[in-house]
């Protein structure tokens, strides 16, 4: 299997291994209802391919995902349910990141089973506050992987950190440096996969993933409903249309 839609790239397994690459440069692979559902509709595909024992997921250009597209922003149920597909998918998702990310983009980070990061342009910053939202339905995968004291730091002010801080919080599994050495450090873990048996694969997924899906059960209702109130409040409002104009937000000191 190989094919490609608008935004994503899904090549012909190497061994079981199968790289799906958001590949919308336009935007900086920005999260935009149209990648969420193709996305969503890659991992579908794949999800039920015997032949696929474990799919990296990567990305084109210097940014691995700026997070939510400000002019066509996924339905944050929708993207609940991405994460969710990715957390309940009975293949390991394995992301492969080079560049920045962003907000949303953590999510998807959190969704994964392992990421390895690196090269001169990794860095991550949950920036919503500073844009008037919050980071509310990515929670349901970040809340449970981050070391609590980091998650208050970087919640609250949007710094951006490294890929060494990353692995320090769990944001990622293992950072291979500044040299790009992302490719040397996944070798090992997707031979590992490769190696293991598919049933017992799933199987040992779903106990890595059981406080995850915890807290969609328990959470991801009110996390929607909280979302949706923040994006359409008056101060997500002057938020987003200050990033989009490239100007100081009306709030800053």
């Amino acid at each position: 299997m190989e094919f490609r839609t608008a935004s994503v790239l899904v090549s012909a397994p190497d061994r079981g291994i199968v790289t799906l690459t958001l590949d919308s440069p336009a935007n900086r692979n920005a999260l935009s209802a149209a990648l969420v559902a193709e996305l969503a509709g890659a991992l579908t595909e794949l999800g039920a391919d015997e032949d696929v024992r474990a799919i990296v997921l990567s990305h084109t250009g210097t940014t691995f995902c700026a997070g939510a597209d400000l002019r066509e922003p996924p339905d944050p149920g929708a993207f609940v349910a991405l994460l969710r597909q990715l957390v309940e998918l009975p293949k390991p998702v394995v992301a492969r990141v080079r560049g920045h990310v962003r907000a949303g983009g953590l999510g998807l980070l959190g969704a994964c089973d392992i990421v390895v990061a690196g090269g001169p342009d990794v860095s991550f910053a949950l920036t919503e506050v500073h844009i008037g939202v919050v980071p509310a339905v990515i929670s349901l995968t970040l809340l449970p992987r981050l070391d609590a004291r980091a998650a208050s730091r970087y919640y609250l002010t949007g710094e951006r950190f490294g890929g060494a801080e990353a692995a320090r919080i769990g944001l990622v599994t293992a950072y291979a440096g500044a040299d790009d050495g992302v490719g040397v450090v996944l070798e090992p873990v997707l031979e590992g996969l490769r190696k293991a048996a598919p049933g017992a694969l799933a199987d040992a997924k779903k106990l890595v993933t059981a406080r995850v899906l915890d807290a969609f059960d328990k959470e991801a209702d009110a996390l929607v409903t909280l979302s949706a109130h923040r994006f359409g409040s008056a101060e997500a409002k002057e938020g987003m249309e200050a990033f989009l104009e490239r100007r100081e937000r009306s709030w800053a000191l």
